[in-house]
């Protein structure tokens, strides 16, 4: 599966927050769909609007993303 990319450091692996500050790890996929890194692992909870990028300050909205 391909998955998304940072449009600032082209890394795929983001996290969101939740309301209480918790991180999930994400990746999102190329029909814009934000899916968990980890099996098992639940978005619910999480604002999915909002992806904060792991290489870099970049922060915005799944759809800013580039394809690969």
């Amino acid at each position: 599966m391909k998955f998304l990319l940072c449009p600032k450091c082209g890394i795929r692996r983001f996290y969101v927050k939740d309301e209480k500050g918790n991180n999930c790890l994400v990746q999102v996929t190329t029909d814009y769909v934000v899916v968990p890194v980890h099996e098992g692992d639940s978005l619910e909870g999480f604002d999915t609007e909002t992806l904060y990028c792991l290489g870099c300050s970049w922060s915005g909205s799944p759809k800013s993303l580039k394809r690969y």
